[in-house]
C-alpha cells in the first residue's frame, strides 16, 4: 500500500475538542526475534505468540488499530522487520503502528509502504528531535506517532531510551510539549513504573498531560482489568488505551471489553 493510499484509508485521529470520536482500544505487540513478548517493568520478557496470528485475531475481535513495536531494533541497532510488516498488512483491515530502529525518512518510508499506517518514533526523536519535524514534513503529521517511555525519579517523571534501559534528565511533560510543536501527530505515553504490573494506568499523569495537548494520547502501562479500561477514559479523556498481556493471555476480549465501556457511556467503536 502507498502512502498516498494510506492516507487516504486511514481514520482521522481523535484529538482535543473531537469529543464525539469514539474511543480506541489498541493491542500492542512488542516483538523480539520474530515473536511477541510481554514482560514486568519493561524485564523479564515471555513468549506470547506469533505476533502475525495475533493480529489476525485482534482485527477479528475488534480492535480499533495495533501498536507493534520491535522493542530491541534500537539497542541492537537493528532495522525493524519489513518483512513482518508485509505480512501483517496481508492479515488485518484495521490501522496498525510499527516503531523500532527508525532513524530516517528512508527507514519510514519503507515501512509505510510495506503496509504500516503509521510509525512511531522513540529514542531517535530524543536524540534527534528535528526527525519528529521531517517526517512530519515529508508524511505529513497524522503518520507519526512519538512514543515514550516514562519513569517517576527523585520526584520527576523522566524519560527513558532503548526500551527503558537508559535514563535521560529529559522532563516528560516538557518533551511531550515539544513533540507537538515539532508536528508530531499522536503520543503514546508508556509508564515504566506501571507497565506489566496490572494495577491500573497512571492517570493522574495522563491527565495532567491530555489537558495541556491538542493531538491525540495513547494510555499505555498498567492494564489489568475491564474497570481500568473505564477509569482511564473517565478520568483523564485520553483518546485511546493501550494495552498487552492481558490481550495476548485472553484475560480480557475486546468484545467484552467495549460491551462494559458502552454500558459507562464511554463511546466505542462495537
Amino acid at each position: 500500500m502507498s502512502t498516498i493510499q494510506t492516507a487516504l484509508q486511514s481514520p482521522p485521529l481523535g484529538g482535543r475538542g473531537a469529543g464525539s470520536l469514539a474511543k480506541r482500544i489498541i493491542p500492542c505487540l512488542d516483538v523480539k526475534e520474530g515473536r511477541t513478548v510481554k514482560g514486568v517493568n519493561f524485564v523479564d520478557l515471555r513468549d506470547a505468540g506469533d505476533p502475525v496470528e495475533l493480529a489476525y485475531q485482534y482485527s477479528k475481535q475488534g480492535a480499533d488499530e495495533l501498536v507493534f513495536l520491535d522493542i530491541t531494533a534500537t539497542h541492537e541497532r537493528r532495522k525493524t522487520m519489513v518483512e513482518l510488516v508485509k505480512a501483517v498488512a496481508r492479515q488485518v483491515n484495521i490501522p496498525f503502528t510499527i516503531g523500532g530502529g527508525i532513524n530516517e525518512i528512508a527507514d519510514a518510508d519503507i515501512l509505510l509502504n510495506s503496509g504500516a499506517d503509521k510509525i512511531s518514533i522513540n529514542s531517535a526523536a530524543v536524540r534527534n528531535p528535528n526527525l519528529i519535524n521531517e517526517l512530519a514534513a515529508a508524511f505529513g503529521k497524522q503518520f507519526v506517532v512519538v512514543a515514550i517511555d516514562t519513569k517517576f525519579v527523585d520526584g520527576r517523571n523522566l524519560v527513558h531510551l532503548n526500551g527503558g534501559r537508559i535514563a535521560t534528565e529529559f522532563e516528560t511533560e516538557k518533551w511531550i510539549k515539544e513533540a507537538e510543536e515539532r508536528g508530531a501527530g499522536e503520543i503514546l505515553l508508556t509508564s515504566m513504573d506501571h507497565d506489566g504490573t496490572k494495577g491500573g494506568f497512571d492517570n493522574g499523569l495522563l491527565k495532567k498531560i491530555n489537558d495541556n495537548i491538542s493531538i491525540p494520547l495513547i494510555a499505555s502501562g498498567g492494564a489489568g482489568s475491564v474497570q481500568h479500561f473505564i477509569d482511564v477514559f473517565q478520568q483523564t479523556d485520553v483518546d485511546a488505551a493501550l494495552a498487552a498481556s492481558v490481550f495476548h493471555y485472553g484475560e480480557i476480549l475486546i468484545p467484552s471489553l467495549k460491551e462494559e465501556l458502552k454500558k459507562h457511556q464511554i463511546e466505542v467503536r462495537l
